[in-house]
């Protein structure tokens, strides 16, 4: 068995609509250990969800792994059909849906629901599960269970319903529970609440969790390594410290600078990601980021940038700008590394032509080269 809980290897997942292919992921590939969290962050339509719910089998009649593997405790997902899948979704893997509300079923009462996880995946009987779920909501702060119980959700406060949902999916005690981003529709103090339980519940039941979410914020509390997605591709991948005070990829130095700073005593406005996400329908051929990025080179819209390591903490990210910058200090083609950053891959062998930062090579910054209208015009000026 693998040491990994989730090793997700090139994986390709289209959806196959009236439109045409939609390239939902593409070559996208992540790794965590038992216990561990990882993070998932990215804007709307970025790949977040659907990764996760490949995971569980749970993507739509017209969504299709078309390559690469996807392993959870050693299972083939990619390889089972949905009745080997349904042996283990609930029991040994589980998620927590963003919307609470629309996710239980409002004719069923809080216990009927929680009892029908309980006694699914397991050889329990009515009474044994009443107790089991009992016991669950005792687990998730629930005051009054027994009253709960018999309770309908729309009798039940928003931060209260997200708690059951979280009953749900402990019912079974999965080794890895995905939280897709369980937060949204809630206050910041009911927030903070569910956080700091999903925090306790790691550690006294040792399971890893996959936490989806727009929130930088809620990331930086929580998690041990992120992934940050755009379009599809993860286009940088380490630990907190390296997201929030190393960030490598300009998409990430983007989200990082829409947060509002608190701290800061000078009024300054908020700089935000200029232009529109990319059709899926149509990818581009090079960095799917190129369009919106105010350091654009030709390279970036023409040709795919290989994934570059930085150090050997598990950072790295797929970036022409980086990789510029290594070549120009001698680290690559042959070269030697410079401050710990190599190119994995295929990268190394001609990743960038011996010519690549001369003039008209395509290394050179070329925002003015960009498609028309990837951004306002008054935005064009290349930052020193």
């Amino acid at each position: 068995m693998s040491e990994y809980l989730v090793d997700i290897r090139h994986e390709r997942l289209s959806f196959f609509t009236p439109a045409g292919e939609v390239k939902a992921l593409n070559d996208v590939s992540l790794r965590m250990k038992d216990g561990e969290v990882l993070g998932i962050v990215g804007e709307s339509g970025s790949g977040k969800s659907v990764t996760a719910y490949s995971l569980m089998g749970l993507t739509a009649d017209n969504g299709k792994i078309i390559g690469g593997e996807v392993s959870f405790n050693g299972h083939r997902i990619d390889q089972m059909v949905e009745k080997e899948i349904r042996r283990i979704r609930g029991k040994e893997i589980s998620i927590i849906f963003q919307d609470p509300m629309t996710s239980l079923n409002p004719v069923y009462t809080i216990g009927n629901q929680i009892e029908e996880a309980v006694r699914v995946h397991g050889d329990k009987s009515r009474k044994e599960a009443r107790a089991r779920a009992r016991e669950l909501l005792e687990l998730v702060g629930i005051n009054e269970p027994d009253k709960r119980l018999r309770q309908y959700p729309h009798e039940l406060s928003g931060g209260m319903r997200q708690r059951v949902m979280i009953a749900i999916a402990l019912a079974c005690e999965p080794k890895l529970l995905i939280a897709d981003e369980p937060t949204t529709a809630l206050d910041v103090t009911i927030q903070a609440q569910i956080l700091e339980l999903m925090n306790e519940l790691k550690k006294k039941l040792g399971m890893g969790i996959i936490l989806i979410t727009h929130d930088l914020g809620v990331v930086a509390s929580m998690c041990d390594n992120i992934a940050v997605m755009y379009a599809g591709e993860i286009v940088e991948y380490g630990s907190c410290d390296d997201i929030f005070y190393n960030p490598m990829h300009e998409y990430t130095k983007g989200l990082l600078k829409s947060i509002p700073k608190f701290q800061e005593k000078e009024y300054s406005k908020l700089v935000p990601i200029e232009g529109q996400p990319v059709d899926l329908l149509n990818p581009p051929k090079g960095c799917p980021f190129a369009p919106r990025c105010r350091s654009c080179m030709r390279i970036c819209l023409s040709r795919k940038p290989e994934r570059m390591e930085f150090g050997d903490g598990g950072h790295y990210s797929r970036c022409w700008l980086r990789q510029k910058e290594a070549f120009e200090a001698g680290g690559l083609n042959g070269m030697p590394s410079v401050g710990g950053v190599t190119v994995a891959g295929a990268a190394p062998a001609g990743a960038i032509p011996n010519d690549a930062v001369s003039a008209g090579s395509g290394m050179e910054t070329a925002v003015s080269e960009k498609p028309e209208g990837a951004f306002p015009q008054e935005t064009r000026e290349v930052d020193s």
